[in-house]
């Protein structure tokens, strides 16, 4: 596809679509950038266009670039049901994802993981196995640098090792990873994906062009993963957190072990993982199988467990305050995440939820919070739907703030010695903060300033 001298539409103006523009434009195509956004909202991402000759279209998606361009290159944000995509699919035009964009012009072998939750942590421990054994290794995708930043630094012998989201993989037409893995799926994004079969199905196109060199790793103890086990025609691996299995990774014991090509193998007691829940050691056995299936060391996979401490805002322990624990899990955007997140915790919890409404059925959610939450601090938009489901289920210790760092003082105020404080919002970022990583790193910075009781004391 390189240097083809096309004309291409890149729809999405930021983290992805700028790195897409300028890649398509180095290999000598002709690019439009198009953003529903402001020139001046968009004007940092924007900078990194200077000197090139690329025409910028904001404020609105006009349906006559769909007739002006050879293919469209479409960022994972972007709605594919637009009148701009349906009229280029009409005319024939290709609409692809960055990620099947950069899969066209590169030889490095790749493993693909997605899941509702857990693909990030999973992403990061097999990106430090395999980093451990020594192999080059480009981690990326909805993690770090889009995939088409580092295509040009990646040999035949490196792995990339690639988180995809369902937007990514909405749009992939030949993308075709050596080793795919789904994690889990419970409903999410379904504003955007308006029904679970839909949903599912656009996780399962991770699989869709694998053949039988290839692996197709899958959650035995989801009903619905274990239901596509015999839908990808590669070699399909299970794992489990619940049944030993005569193929693939399991507990026995307490041990994490892998059976795989007639062989088993030990790999590391539960108790050498650093990180908290049940969810975790289901993301420990995936990237434990695939690691496997890389043919790498079992001394180098458990070294790699004992070494890991998790990733950013998830289930993050940010600092103790008069004898209360605070932990940042902004990466918690749907009900199924945060549920795990309160699982993992031991002590009574003070929760800090809500955000933004993605159709999102939060019954199950505050179900999860008799036994185990003494309180719960609700912003954003969904504050008053999460409040009539608690209610509605018998839980009345309910506050609403206006503010994150509202919510953190209330939280402050009501905990005591040997509780949780935990951010853990069940819903997506985007009502009050550019994306979660903001909503997180400001919990934190608020928490790390406070003051405790020993403090105000000595003033």
């Amino acid at each position: 596809m390189k240097n083809n001298k096309n004309k291409v539409l890149v729809i999405g103006a930021a983290v992805t679509g700028i790195p897409v523009a300028k890649e398509l434009y180095r290999w000598g195509n002709k690019v439009i950038i198009n953003d529903i956004k402001s020139k001046k909202d968009l004007d940092d991402f924007l900078k990194e266009l200077s000197g090139m000759d690329i025409d910028v279209i904001t404020d609105c998606h006009p349906i006559e670039l769909a007739r002006d361009c050879d293919y469209i290159v479409v960022s994972p944000g972007v709605p594919t049901d637009m009148p701009l995509i349906a009229e280029a699919r009409e005319l024939g035009k290709e609409v692809i994802s960055e990620i099947e964009l950069a899969y066209r012009n590169t030889n490095t072998p790749i493993v693909a993981i997605t899941g509702t939750n857990g693909k990030t942590t999973t992403t990061a421990l097999l990106g430090e196995i395999v980093k451990e054994s020594k192999r080059n290794t480009f981690v990326s995708g909805n993690i770090g640098n889009p995939m088409i930043v580092d295509i040009k630094k990646a040999r035949p012998e490196d792995l990339f090792v690639l988180e995809l989201s369902s937007y990514q993989l909405e749009t992939i037409v030949n993308f075709k990873p050596n080793i795919s893995a789904i994690l889990n799926i419970t409903p999410d994004h379904l504003n955007r994906h308006k029904t679970m079969e839909s949903y599912i199905a656009s996780k399962s196109k991770i699989f869709q062009n694998q053949t039988k060199e290839d692996y197709t790793i899958l959650n035995k103890d989801d009903l619905i993963v274990s239901g596509l086990s015999s839908k990808p025609k590669s070699k399909v691996l299970l794992f489990s957190r619940k049944k030993v299995l005569s193929e693939g990774a399991f507990i026995e014991n307490g041990f994490i072990k892998v059976a795989i090509k007639e062989k088993k193998y030990t790999i590391a007691h539960i108790d050498n993982m650093n990180i908290l829940g049940k969810h975790n050691l289901e993301n420990v056995l995936a990237a434990v199988l695939i690691a496997c299936c890389l043919n790498i060391e079992t001394e180098i996979i458990k070294k790699a467990i004992k070494k890991f401490k998790g990733i950013e805002h998830r289930i993050e322990f940010v600092r103790e305050l008069d004898g209360v624990a605070y932990y940042n899990d902004s990466k918690g955007t749907n009900p199924d995440s945060s549920i795990k997140a309160l699982e993992a915790i031991k002590r009574p919890i003070v929760l800090i939820a809500g955000g933004k409404d993605e159709d999102t059925d939060f019954n199950g959610f505050v179900a999860s919070f008799h036994g185990k939450v003494k309180a719960v601090i609700l912003i954003g938009e969904t504050a008053e739907k999460i409040e009539k489901a608690a209610k509605l289920s018998g839980f009345k210790n309910i506050h609403k703030e206006r503010s994150l760092k509202e919510a953190i003082y209330k939280a402050k105020e009501i905990s005591s010695n040997g509780d949780a404080v935990l951010l853990s919002p069940g819903c997506a970022s985007w009502d009050m903060f550019a994306n979660y990583e903001e909503r997180g790193t400001i919990f934190k910075n608020i928490v790390r300033n406070m003051r405790g009781s020993q403090d105000d004391y000595e003033d």
